[in-house]
């Protein structure tokens, strides 16, 4: 690698760590303002016009609070839980492309930090360290219902990690390739999977939602059983990770749903633009993408109820696991009749 792509991987790097944050402290305003919206409330008002600095004065507090830690904690194991949650949220973006290569200073500037040519398994294995910064949480912490709140999320992780893999397997099926760039690249213009693989969306978006512990699947964080779940004993920005872990999480699942079902980056009609003005209106349209599936997450959570953790299980292994495998084999007759191999 030379010293020019070095630098602009660096500077990507750079960009995405403050977008990824910066998305999520302002995830926390949108949904506090959506939920307003839908119990007909105000919402965040006072901090700034529309209360538009109320996460700037959120994260200020956080870290302004007193940091205490139990007397018979795991101390380093306690530091080391959110440091875990929030590093597995943000490395996941690093193999998703972003837009359209960008012509800067005379060079063609990719917008993706890596191509790896198995990106999709790179993101199903940094998801799956994630559970670990719950789990050591939870446990290093000394507390029962911390302890309780971790072991929920770890077996909801696990099991609906299955479901989720499967279905991705549908999308490699069709287009041949673990690399998320030849996966964009396959659904140019409006060719998304998500018109081929309907069933495989949904089994993914219902399993994204459990793996984000977003409602109605949030029983690691249920409050009327588990007072706060794994995190009841973490305070100031330990604490803040572990929240803003959640929503940069949040936001990532939604990139890669996009990616993978909608076509990422790709919009109707890009055929008639090039050069830096694609490269432009492909962010954009890849943007509105996420915020579309970042809204409909949160207006889940506002309107339907959370499972009991016997139904949670249930929906995981006896449906969502069944649908999906069906729906690998089916694809996969399809595939091979298509390329002459039945």
């Amino acid at each position: 690698m030379d010293t020019a792509m070095l630098i602009e991987k660096s500077v990507l790097v750079l960009l995405l760590f403050l977008i990824s944050l910066g998305v999520a402290a302002y995830q926390t305003y949108f949904e506090r303002k959506l939920a307003a919206w839908i119990q007909d409330r105000v919402g965040p008002d006072r901090a700034g016009p529309f209360g538009i600095l109320q996460p700037i004065a959120d994260g200020t507090k956080m870290f302004l609070k007193e940091d205490f830690i139990p007397a018979k904690a795991d101390k380093w194991l306690f530091i080391i839980g959110p440091g875990i949650s929030m590093f597995t949220a943000l490395i996941t973006s690093s193999v998703i492309p972003w837009g359209t290569n960008l012509s800067l200073f005379g060079r063609d500037i990719s917008l993706q930090v890596a191509d790896f040519n198995i990106g999709i398994l790179f993101v199903f294995g940094v998801v799956s360290i994630g559970v670990y910064g719950i789990m050591i949480g939870g446990w290093a912490s000394n507390n029962k219902y911390s302890l309780y709140g971790a072991i929920r999320a770890s077996s909801q992780m696990i099991s609906y990690e299955l479901a989720m893999g499967i279905s991705a397997i549908t999308i490699v099926m069709l287009t041949g390739s673990l690399s998320l760039n030849d996966i964009v690249e396959s659904q140019h213009g409006m060719n998304w999977n998500v018109f081929y693989q309907p069933v495989a969306f949904f089994v993914f978006f219902i399993t994204s939602l459990a793996e984000l512990n977003r409602a109605p699947f949030d029983l690691p964080e249920c409050e009327s059983e588990l007072i706060g779940g794994y995190h009841t004993e973490y305070s100031s920005m330990k604490l803040g990770l572990y929240l803003f872990s959640e929503y940069t999480s949040m936001f990532v699942s939604a990139a890669i749903m996009a990616t993978l079902f909608f076509g990422g980056y790709n919009f109707p009609g890009m055929d008639a633009f090039s050069g830096n003005v694609l490269a432009i209106l492909s962010i954009t349209a890849f943007a509105l993408k996420i915020f579309l599936f970042i809204f409909v997450i949160m207006w889940i959570r506002w309107t339907i109820p959370r499972f009991r953790f016997d139904q949670l299980m249930h929906l995981g292994w006896k449906v969502l696991i069944p649908v999906a495998i069906v729906n690998m084999l089916i694809t996969g007759i399809v595939v091979a009749w298509n390329q002459g191999w039945m």
